[in-house]
């Protein structure tokens, strides 16, 4: 059974723990490319992040990624649609993986992550399409972000040594 997307849309409980993470706390409720918005709205909580060291850093996102399973699977259960625009906890995640590369903190290599990820993510090149096909539920939902996160920070960091030497 698919639901018309606005009436998926209209099963989100914002004051829903699960939702509310979920949608990026509201952002992927964005009328237009909620997506690239979750993206952007990754960004600030990536700053607070960067606070921590890298091992913490490291564990936050690996508990960010073992609740987003089951917080996507349960809202794309509510909403009745698989992988609906507005989820967007993938891409916090995928953003924050990528992000963990760049070889110095500046905005412009956060832009230049920020164009990856969002490139790999909508494009999907093997295998991240292999991924975003043959794997559902909660894990299905996550893992083409987590993969796209990974070759955009191995592509940042390839980048990052390519213009220091």
């Amino acid at each position: 059974m698919t639901l018309d997307k606005d009436v998926a849309k209209s099963r989100l409980n914002m004051r829903n723990p699960w939702h509310l993470l979920a949608t990026g706390f509201g952002s992927g409720l964005s009328p237009y490319m909620p997506g690239t918005v979750g993206s952007v709205a990754a960004i600030p909580f990536w700053c607070l992040l960067t606070w921590l060291p890298q091992d913490l850093y490291s564990l936050v996102v690996m508990f960010g990624i073992s609740i987003g399973v089951y917080l996507c699977h349960r809202t794309a259960k509510d909403m009745g649609v698989h992988d609906h625009g507005s989820i967007v906890w993938d891409e916090f995640i995928g953003m924050w993986i990528t992000l963990m590369a760049i070889p110095v903190n500046s905005w412009q290599w956060v832009l230049a992550g920020f164009v990856v990820f969002r490139i790999l993510d909508i494009w999907k090149p093997w295998p991240i399409r292999w991924f975003d096909r043959n794997v559902h539920g909660g894990m299905g939902i996550m893992v083409d972000d987590i993969i796209a996160g990974i070759v955009s920070a191995g592509i940042l960091y390839y980048a990052g040594h390519l213009l220091a030497s």
